[in-house]
């Protein structure tokens, strides 16, 4: 699962890179970093809550 999470989460940071998204705070090309945190966050939940189970 993580790595399904952080496999779509790359691809939608390359394709901000190459063109913006233009989504709200997703404007510039150099955005692309919240892309790659908001999938590290997410990896981390899904991780912690698999370890909790």
């Amino acid at each position: 699962m993580t790595k399904a999470i952080a496999l779509f989460f790359v691809l939608v940071a390359l394709i901000q890179v190459i063109r913006p998204l233009g989504w709200p705070g997703l404007r510039r090309r150099k955005d692309a970093w919240k892309l790659v945190a908001a999938g590290f966050a997410l990896s981390v939940v899904v991780v912690g809550w698999s370890l909790t189970r």
